[in-house]
């Protein structure tokens, strides 16, 4: 819904514009603005996914971004994960927090695995600014990181991806990556052959790409330059000995020490080890976690995106070179995304005004 209060903002990921709502001093409780899942939609286009991420990972690299720990809250009895990450981008940028979970037993009902809020505070006063649906922010946000770290760390001329997951992720990283690298086949896979059959079908009427379901994982990745793993499995679903030379290997389900969607093999065989962020990396990141304990990998071979975005550390040396990445998904992320968001609905009069204030 259109407001006709709301001034334009900077569209940015960087900066936060104009606020409609402030105190102009008679210290009214101000307007928050609220977008749900179909305005996040229409504002957060995969192009500003890609350059929020950008920002995001910049911000890690240059220092600019505040980011404490996440905080994970498991469920062993279904499997669940709720989470809450905390950021800012700047010290110029409100904060930004956002509360959710994902529920893997939902799919079977046939509700959506990850449910979100985030909340966006005035960068001068505290107060909340706005709140918005997270879903759709989580789901773009990911496969643009991924697109990000895919930038940085494939070969230029990658044109074959193997996606290994057929949900939302799996789905969002087809639709996604092609806009980075020449991708001109793909390759899926997942465990059931009815619902990777029906993402090949309607990703390739979508995309116009080549886009193949694929009998085993090893087929999928066999002449893959890329590998995107959207799954969250326990279990490693790729092993080294499989992957094509050169290959770059993007891990984002690995967001917890249990879930390995690799196993030992491709960690020590990467010639680079990249990850979103690496304290974050080394207490959640299953694959991450295991060959720390092992002493396989140590905490200084552990390179930060935004330390290759940066230039302190180089990506691919070598077109020979296996490349891991894991993404556990960090708070400056939905920062960097949210501020976005808002900067671009004030610009467009888009959300709908809510006062906290008692009536």
């Amino acid at each position: 819904m259109a407001t006709d209060g709301t001034r334009q903002g900077q569209d940015s990921a960087a900066g936060d514009g104009d606020h409609p709502s402030r105190p102009t001093g008679d210290d009214r409780e101000p307007d928050l603005l609220f977008l749900s899942s179909r305005e996040v939609a229409r504002l957060f286009d995969p192009a500003m996914a890609i350059e929020s991420q950008r920002a995001a990972f910049a911000a890690l690299g240059d220092g600019t971004a505040v980011q404490p720990g996440k905080l994970m809250v498991s469920n062993p009895a279904d499997g669940s994960v709720a989470f809450c990450y905390a950021a800012r981008l700047s010290p110029q940028n409100g904060a930004v927090s956002k509360f959710g979970s994902v529920n893997p037993a939902n799919t079977a009902s046939g509700l959506p695995s990850i449910a979100a809020v985030i909340v966006v505070l005035d960068p001068l006063t505290g107060r909340p600014a706005a709140i918005m649906d997270g879903v759709v922010i989580t789901t773009r946000r990911t496969a643009a990181a991924s697109a990000v770290a895919v930038e940085a760390l494939s070969a230029p001329d990658a044109t074959g991806l193997a996606v290994l997951g057929c949900g939302t992720q799996g789905r969002e990283h087809v639709r996604t990556l092609p806009r980075v690298r020449p991708i001109k086949a793909v390759w899926l896979w997942e465990p059931s052959a009815a619902r990777r059959a029906a993402a090949a079908r309607e990703l390739a009427a979508e995309t116009g790409l080549e886009v193949r379901a694929c009998a085993t994982a090893r087929e999928a990745v066999a002449r893959a330059h890329i590998v995107a793993l959207c799954t969250l499995s326990s279990d490693p679903v790729v092993e080294a000995s499989w992957l094509a030379p050169g290959a770059t290997v993007v891990s984002i389900g690995s967001i917890e020490p249990d879930r390995c969607e690799v196993g030992a093999d491709v960690v020590t065989r990467a010639a680079r080890v990249v990850v979103d962020d690496p304290d974050s990396a080394a207490v959640h990141a299953g694959p991450i976690v295991d060959a720390m304990r092992t002493g396989a990998l140590t905490r200084e071979e552990i390179i930060g995106l935004g330390d290759v975005l940066a230039g302190r550390e180089p990506g691919r040396v070598s077109p020979d070179d296996l490349i891991y990445y894991n993404s556990t998904g960090v708070g400056v992320q939905d920062a960097a995304a949210a501020t976005a968001v808002l900067a671009r609905a004030r610009r467009d009069r888009i959300g709908r005004h809510l006062s906290l204030a008692a009536s």
